[in-house]
């Protein structure tokens, strides 16, 4: 019964905000930037801007 009660808990935290919701949006625009400006052949702002996204904005997206 205490497990039950644990496992309902857990599932209470985990809630989706406004702030992730903007650090999502602001993670897939940069990565869809990223990637437009690598096609254009930028090798060193498209680069930047996936690292940015991919490591930066979407794990604080998950984790905030």
């Amino acid at each position: 019964m205490t497990d039950n009660k644990k496992n309902s808990d857990s599932v209470k935290a985990l809630k989706f905000s406004m702030v992730n919701l903007w650090f999502a949006l602001a993670g897939a625009i940069t990565i869809v930037l990223g990637y437009y400006l690598l096609g254009q052949g930028s090798i060193s702002a498209a680069p930047a801007l996936l690292v940015l996204g991919y490591v930066v904005l979407l794990p604080l997206a998950i984790i905030l």
